[in-house]
């Protein structure tokens, strides 16, 4: 059975292919267990959805080339080192189903190899010359870590302000589509309004995905059960925020007392789960959701009609619908 995305892929399938082989290529080392570390990873790339959104944008704003292929590579590169350091810091051992590089090589052979993708992409960069790509890249990153160090803040104070969880979304997810987006325009075309166009637009479905990820820790398609692991982690999602927004004062201090200190008790999560489901966190929720996906579509309606713009809305709809 076909996947949706092999859909959305045809007008880019061609590149996507030969984008593949020079990822490889480029991942190489002449060192031999960088080597093998890096072409593990290869092997465990995820469904090629960031480079989907650059070669997109890339090819409604103009024609494919060596700058793009580039730009997908960088944007790869740079994104798969965060994803390596993440893993370090959150302990964690598993990535996808499979071990994470942490989990078989130690922590500071994974932060190196972090630190070789990140420069790896930097050289590729500047060797030819993409100073825009870069540099609309480089803002990303350091969005992303500033995302993170927020909410890191935020999840000591529990601070419940529905502004700070989307300016915290905004850099920690939301900028690396948006400089996707970004980097495929400016790979083809130096009209910085086209290019800012389409990092709005990337931006923009960056939110809702993040929001529609935000959904599933309280099981919100009809398979899916509650996870709850924000709670445990003390993130204060949207579902949340707006419950405790509308709750009494006795009400948000039981819960906040609860995901600040008894997040590990599985009964009591399940407690703030029914607090959120009952004080309508999920459908208010849905419905911003919803809200950035049409202003994602007005912005994408902009461009000019094509396969790629049509691909891109579909690619849309489907990070909205997806259920896992």
């Amino acid at each position: 059975m076909s996947h949706p995305l092999d859909e959305i892929k045809s007008p880019i399938s061609t590149e996507l292919d030969e984008f593949e082989f020079r990822f490889k290529n480029a991942m190489k080392s002449d060192v031999a267990l960088l080597d093998k570390v890096t072409s593990y990873i290869v092997k465990r790339k995820g469904k090629q959805v960031r480079p989907m959104f650059v070669f997109l944008a890339a090819k409604i704003c103009g024609e494919i080339n060596n700058a793009t292929y580039d730009g997908a590579s960088l944007v790869e590169m740079l994104h798969t080192a965060t994803l390596v350091h993440d893993d370090v810091v959150d302990d964690s051992i598993e990535r996808r189903g499979f071990f994470s590089v942490n989990a078989l090589w130690k922590n500071k052979i994974a932060v190196l190899v972090g630190d070789y993708l990140l420069s790896k992409g930097l050289s590729l960069a500047i060797e030819n010359k993409h100073f825009r790509s870069l540099q609309i890249l480089s803002n990303s990153v350091q969005q992303m870590s500033e995302g993170e160090l927020l909410q890191m803040e935020k999840a000591r104070r529990l601070d419940i302000e529905e502004d700070i969880y989307f300016d915290i979304i905004k850099k920690k997810t939301a900028s690396l589509i948006a400089s996707a987006c970004a980097i495929g325009a400016a790979s083809v075309t130096s009209d910085e309004e086209l290019i800012k166009r389409m990092h709005a637009l990337g931006e923009t479905i960056g939110i809702a995905f993040q929001i529609k990820d935000d959904l599933f820790d309280y099981g919100e398609d009809e398979i899916g059960k509650p996870r709850g692991i924000d709670i445990k982690e003390r993130k204060m999602t949207l579902p949340l925020i707006y419950a405790l927004n509308n709750a009494s004062v006795k009400e948000k201090n039981n819960i906040i007392n609860i995901v600040k200190n008894e997040n590990e008790n599985k009964d009591k999560v399940k407690d703030v789960i029914a607090f959120v489901k009952q004080g309508k966190g999920m459908e208010y929720t849905r419905e911003k959701m919803l809200h950035f996906r049409d202003k994602a579509m007005d912005i994408l309606k902009t461009f000019d009609p094509s396969p790629s713009r049509d691909s891109l809305g579909a690619l849309l709809d489907y990070t909205i619908n997806r259920n896992f």
